[in-house]
């Protein structure tokens, strides 16, 4: 299975740093996960959610990324209640029986999130990502038209 990732160079690590100090989506803080997408489409639509519509002052420092694994993710239920969803997270990290979970993304239910228990004993068998630089700038710029004909040239 393939893991897409897009995220800031500075946070390309797998040890789930962030989610630990201040939580995510899914688990509360206090727990170190990596969250992945089953495509990298769905990785990108994610991140853009949450960037100001006009992409002024986004950073120019993202990096598209994956890594492979061949481990079966765990399926959780979706459920778009908060309390509910850090419940079935907390469980999954606490039964320590997998090291990944996927739910149904709520961006694109065609796709999954899949997180990754950065404190289970497989995690330090992930590799790292394998990154190439992204621009929100250049994947967001339209084509000019033209003018007589009214399409892409």
């Amino acid at each position: 299975m393939k893991l897409w990732r897009l995220t800031r160079a500075v946070h390309s690590a797998l040890d789930g740093s962030g989610p630990e100090k201040h939580g995510a989506r899914w688990t509360a803080p206090g727990h170190p996960i990596v969250n992945f997408a089953s495509e990298p489409g769905l990785a990108v639509l994610v991140v853009l959610r949450y960037l100001p519509r006009d992409l002024q002052g986004v950073d120019d420092d993202y990096v598209l990324g994956w890594t492979e694994t061949a481990l079966a993710p765990l399926r959780l239920p979706y459920t778009p209640d908060a309390d509910e969803k850090r419940a079935l997270s907390d469980a999954w990290i606490d039964q320590a029986t997998h090291l990944f979970a996927a739910v149904q993304s709520a961006v694109l239910p065609e796709a999954d999130i899949i997180m990754m228990n950065c404190a289970h004993p497989l995690a330090r068998t992930i590799a790292p990502l394998v990154t190439r630089p992204f621009s929100f700038a250049q994947t967001m710029a339209l084509p000019a038209l033209d003018a007589s004909t009214r399409t892409i040239p």
